[in-house]
């Protein structure tokens, strides 16, 4: 007998292969399809939080597989304008695990797209950053520098947010090692 099979559950199952395997091998974890940024695991978060090419790389890794671009290593040999796409999308995300990370350590309140999906947010990038823009992250009211977040002007505040990121890597990867 004929076995049926389910052509949306083999494209999933595709398109995860081709996002996170690499993911998988890198960070010996294996991440469901709708993996979202609270789900990543605290060590791959650290990674993927910091600057620099090894991070970089992790990204273009989730983003030209969501894209069908072809692995990370080609991204060099992508068209101008595929290779701005890749970047845009790099810094949004790297942004958005930065956050993630600073949420984690009780500093900011959840971002609007932390319940979305990876997939999703590369997918509708321009609709998330748009999302991301008019909603920008929050300082926690616990943190204890609030009340001088709260004297700045609206348009200041991510600045100031964004100040904290150096710290928050120091003292989230000192937790982490713990």
């Amino acid at each position: 007998m004929a076995e049926i099979i389910n052509l949306v559950n083999l494209r999933a199952e595709s398109l995860k292969k081709k996002v996170f395997g690499p993911w998988k091998k890198r960070f010996g974890f294996f991440f469901p399809h709708e993996t979202k940024l609270l789900d990543i695991p605290d060590k791959a978060l650290l990674y993927l939080s910091q600057p620099g090419e090894e991070s970089a790389s992790a990204y273009y890794e989730l983003i030209m597989g969501v894209l069908d671009l072809g692995p990370a290593i080609k991204f060099s040999y992508l068209d101008k304008h595929d290779q701005l796409v890749v970047m845009e999308i790099h810094l949004f995300l790297s942004d958005l695990f930065r956050f993630e990370m600073m949420r984690r350590l009780g500093w900011i309140d959840p971002t609007v797209c932390s319940m979305n999906s990876l997939i999703e947010l590369v997918k509708q990038f321009d609709k998330y950053k748009n999302i991301l823009r008019e909603q920008p992250p929050q300082l926690s009211q616990a943190h204890p520098d609030y009340s001088a977040y709260q004297n700045l002007h609206e348009r200041d505040r991510e600045g100031f947010i964004r100040r904290l990121l150096p710290g928050a890597l120091d003292i989230f990867q000192r937790k982490i090692v713990q």
